[in-house]
């Protein structure tokens, strides 16, 4: 089931206009994380409310960072189905999580988010475990 473009527009641009590019194919997915040298940041965006409400503004925080990842990405979980599902493929053994935060190296997962390493934590909390990767991998 997809969500209604209009409901989750508002949650894709806070990424998007921030820089984060989405990712709207498999295709794209693939191009980002196998395709790419360096590091890339995958967030699985999505709607709900009690964690991605402090997802968003985390990425947002990390990505300030002095250190932090050669390309920032978003796939949008319940809109871009079809990426979303290619990206998952490449956070194996993570089971399906949104929100999540995957970073890659050279295509390889080095660090990976778990929404219930972001549901009930503050956004600066979530951004400290970002930061900490992006200055450990990046």
């Amino acid at each position: 089931m997809r969500y209604p473009a209009e409901l989750v527009a508002p949650f894709s641009k806070d990424l998007t206009d921030f820089g984060f590019e989405g990712l709207l194919t498999p295709e794209s997915v693939t191009e980002a994380i196998s395709n790419t040298k360096g590091t890339t940041l995958v967030v699985v965006n999505s709607v709900c409310g009690c964690a991605a409400a402090n997802a968003r503004p985390a990425a947002k925080m990390a990505i300030q960072n002095d250190k932090k990842p050669d390309k920032i990405t978003t796939v949008f979980a319940g809109v871009d189905i079809e990426a979303t599902a290619k990206a998952r493929e490449f956070m194996v053994p993570y089971p399906p999580s949104s929100p999540s935060m995957a970073l890659f190296k050279d295509g390889q997962l080095v660090h990976f988010i778990e929404r219930m390493e972001i549901e009930g934590k503050t956004a600066e909390s979530i951004a400290l475990n970002l930061v900490s990767a992006f200055d450990e991998h990046c």
